[in-house]
């Protein structure tokens, strides 16, 4: 290496680095202090302390990445950091992407912006398997670019190991294999299809997942069911005007950058050989239209695309400075204004000064189809360590907590308690996802913690007054944000009856019914 391509090589380096901190960095100072983790988050943190080779809830690679955040410590900055660093792993792969296809430093800068002036940058502060599922799809599109332009084998493996991987972290992965197969078959490429090495990088990617493949087969692919639920209870809602307009909403400031990336990978000759990825594009979103997925399901299709639009900007227009200058421009501006809106950078207080902005945009209707005070999101986000306050002072009125059984109205609820109690011990339930496998139940129940939804139907706890000799109300939530504000917490005392076996028969229906 000359000392010229060295001095390049470092100038491409330190403009990455100063990429990957920026994207950790907003990914914290972004978020207002107000807000707590999200209710699916405890579940994923939960799943530390039951470690499996598959969940109902999703496949088993989150869980590996709560057993290391456990094994650390389990702080919140922490686990904050987990989908940071994904984010910032994904924002690399974009940088590879760009110089994959001969663009420029410019190009790479010009993607990395784009990237971080979207909704990944949201994504990336949450703790879930989504800003993985992002890196997967971003990482097997790097790799079959690679395979197709110098056609290594090396690439291919890449590829079925980066497949398999976003396999174990999240179903939604082989959507793109779905995708990815017509788009191929219409191309030159589909002589892959005669390669040996195709074969072998698919049993390699079979062998990465068969733990997960053997634990759905054992359970009779609980995933399936999964997957009527959905279509019954919440795909069957999703409308196409709605879905296609989110995917413009999600990266309105990166639109030009988006736009770009389209119509080059369909006009522009240069990226003629790349035409398989907007195949890939258009055969992927079809098979979700017609399933009636839900818009955040796409997300993994969109880098790529917005490397190619940068590459467009960073070569062809990168004499007229006036253009991509006043695009960047618009993006950085446009986020700017867009940010409030996009991040939970307001607090409560000042979501409810500017409530008609959110309103404007439709961002505190809740799934009921009813306006809120706050997003539904942020509403997810409150009033968790009050919950786990109110459970521990139940749980310390206990003598005997050998046979106590402390049960949550959701897994929220549950979640919560296990991470955020004084007591290491109290293992929370309920009868919702996970949890509903979790029960231990030891030895006779004489005593329980019961903690009920918001809008719980049964305040005087009529019904299990039969049960228990005694009933003592807690406390209830009192915070006004939270989507729990009402829920409340009971100790029962002196179990009457058989209550083992009645609790026992209602997991077995669950079980059955889930």
């Amino acid at each position: 290496m000359s000392a010229l391509d060295l001095k390049i090589t470092l100038k491409k380096s330190v403009f990455l680095g100063l990429f990957i901190v920026l994207k950790i960095v907003l990914s914290y100072a972004l978020v207002n202090g107000a807000y707590d983790f999200h209710r699916d988050e405890f579940l994923y943190l939960d799943q530390a302390n039951h470690m499996a080779a598959g969940f109902t809830s999703v496949p088993p690679l989150i869980s590996v990445f709560s057993w290391l955040i456990k094994l650390l410590g389990g702080g919140f900055y922490l686990v904050r950091f987990f989908p940071a660093f994904i984010g910032a792993l994904t924002i690399v792969y974009c940088w590879k992407i760009v110089g994959a296809i001969k663009g420029n430093l410019l190009a790479q800068c010009l993607a990395c912006t784009a990237m971080i002036c979207s909704i990944y940058l949201r994504l990336n502060t949450l703790y879930q398997p989504n800003s993985f599922d992002v890196l997967a799809w971003t990482a097997a599109f790097y790799y079959l670019i690679r395979y197709f332009d110098h056609e290594q084998e090396k690439y291919l493996y890449l590829f079925a190991t980066a497949i398999a991987i976003g396999f174990l972290n999240k179903y939604n992965i082989l959507f793109l294999v779905i995708g990815l197969f017509p788009a191929i078959l219409v191309g030159k490429e589909r002589k892959i299809l005669a390669s040996k090495h195709l074969y072998f990088a698919i049993l390699l990617a079979l062998l990465i997942a068969l733990p997960n493949i053997l634990w759905q087969i054992n359970r009779g692919f609980p995933v399936m069911h999964h997957m009527k639920l959905l279509q019954r209870t919440q795909l069957v809602n999703v409308g196409l005007i709605p879905f296609l307009f989110s995917q413009l909403l999600f990266f309105a400031n990166s639109i030009f950058f988006l736009l770009a990336g389209i119509c080059t990978l369909i006009f522009y000759k240069p990226f003629a050989k790349y035409r398989w990825i907007i195949f890939t594009y258009l055969f992927t979103m079809l098979v979700f239209i017609y399933l009636h997925g839900k818009d955040y399901y796409t997300l993994g299709l969109y880098p790529v695309l917005l490397c190619f639009g940068a590459v467009y900007f960073g070569q062809v227009l990168s004499k007229y400075v006036a253009v991509w200058g006043s695009v960047l421009i618009f993006m950085l501006v446009s986020f700017i204004y867009v940010l409030p809106l996009l991040m939970p950078v307001y607090s409560p207080m000042q979501i409810i000064k500017h409530r008609k902005r959110f309103e404007r945009f439709g961002l505190l209707r809740w799934e009921d189809g009813k306006n809120h005070v706050l997003p539904q999101d942020y509403a997810d986000m409150q009033g968790w360590k009050e919950i786990a306050h109110l459970a521990d002072i139940a749980y310390s009125r206990v003598q005997n907590k050998s046979t106590l059984l402390v049960r949550a109205d959701n897994y929220g609820q549950a979640g919560a308690i296990n991470y955020y109690s004084k007591f290491h011990d109290i293992r929370a339930v309920a009868y919702s996802d996970d949890y509903l496998h979790w029960f231990r139940i030891e030895k006779p129940i004489q005593a329980m913690i019961m903690l009920t939804g918001a809008m719980d139907e049964d305040p005087q706890r009529k019904r299990e007054r039969r049960f228990f000799k005694k009933i003592t109300k807690i406390g209830e939530v009192k915070s006004p944000y939270s989507r729990e504000s009402g829920a409340s917490v009971f100790l029962l005392e002196g179990a009457n009856i058989n209550v083992t076996s009645i609790i026992e028969s209602e997991i077995i229906e669950k079980q059955k019914w889930q």
